[in-house]
């Protein structure tokens, strides 16, 4: 075993660079066309999902708690937003509309975890399924895509912002802002102290479940805004549309954390690009969708025994802990 936990930092970041490097010599090797600017482009833009998501479950994990119902609330928020532009709407009222369905059901996950101290898995688990059935409620399961083209939605994937892609400019905003709140001011480190020691941050006048509910809140919101940039990409909304996010959001939170040491927002970064650039060789390769997840599952359970074997003692201590009083 490999602990990374006493290294310097420059270690830590010469470990990630190399793996990176590692992942595009290998798929370079494969597809010529891995490195090429349209490529990378592509790459980004489907970074930009994967890494919002994992950005809102961050802030769950540094809780110590699991969401399990971010793919669910993202589809319901997919096809709010796509019913919303189908009833000519406007495209700010759309957004808003599906990231605040997100929100809510991600401040509902907290309330019953916090508040009426239900098992956070299970919880979660049940909000996603109805979650679920509720986006069949729109077009009975239909995708939507009325009014797509006129609405300006298509713009959110389409369109720069200093030669930048908008999702990417999307990414790094929300990123900002969540690193300065989680890094940077003592309301975010509020979040850290309520996922080390409940007891000694009750005892400090913290206020824990206040902390936990506004985590799922961001969670859910962040994976809606999520899936508003992949519907811009794919020009439809559908109820299966938030199927995609479970496993890079774990895998980008968990192998960040394994990497540098903690679950922050500069490691999930890290990670969702670790991710992002596996999943989009596995796509040039056109290696099946089972048999990527399978690969990413097992990246995933090697980088966390190898980088920082301490992170199992983490995983392990969400299902021992007590409940928040």
């Amino acid at each position: 075993m490999i602990a990374l936990k006493s290294s310097p930092l420059t270690l830590r970041l010469l470990a990630f660079v190399l793996l990176l490097g590692v992942i595009a010599a290998v798929f370079q090797s494969f597809a010529p066309a891995y490195l090429s600017e349209n490529n990378l482009h592509a790459l980004l833009r489907h970074m930009s999902v994967n890494g919002l998501t994992a950005i809102g479950l961050t802030f769950v994990i540094v809780v110590r708690h699991f969401d399990l119902s971010f793919p669910g609330v993202a589809s319901l928020g997919a096809m709010t937003l796509g019913w919303l532009l189908a009833n000519d709407y406007s495209l700010a009222e759309s957004v808003a509309g599906g990231i605040g369905i997100g929100l809510l059901a991600g401040l509902i996950n907290g309330s019953v975890i916090s508040y009426l101290r239900l098992p956070d898995i299970v919880t979660t688990i049940a909000t996603g399924g109805v979650a679920v059935g509720l986006s069949y409620f729109y077009s009975n399961g239909t995708s939507l895509s009325e009014n797509f083209f006129m609405s300006g939605i298509l713009d959110l994937n389409d369109s720069k912002f200093l030669s930048l892609d908008m999702p990417v400019v999307i990414l790094l905003g929300a990123a900002i802002v969540a690193f300065i709140v989680l890094h940077c001011t003592r309301f975010g480190r509020a979040f850290y102290a309520t996922g080390e020691n409940r007891r000694s941050a009750l005892f400090s006048g913290i206020r824990v479940k206040a902390y936990v509910l506004t985590a799922f809140g961001l969670c859910g919101a962040l994976a809606c805004l999520a899936i508003t940039l992949l519907v811009a990409s794919s020009g439809a909304a559908n109820v299966t549309a938030g199927n995609q996010l479970m496993m890079p959001a774990f895998a980008a939170v968990y192998l960040g954390a394994a990497l540098f040491g903690a679950p922050s927002i500069p490691a999930t970064l890290a990670g969702t690009l670790l991710m992002s650039a596996m999943l989009n060789g596995f796509t040039l390769l056109a290696i099946p969708y089972y048999y990527s997840d399978a690969i990413v599952s097992t990246v995933l359970i090697l980088a966390i025994g190898i980088f920082d074997p301490k992170l199992t003692t983490l995983v392990g201590g969400l299902f021992t802990r007590k409940p928040a009083r």
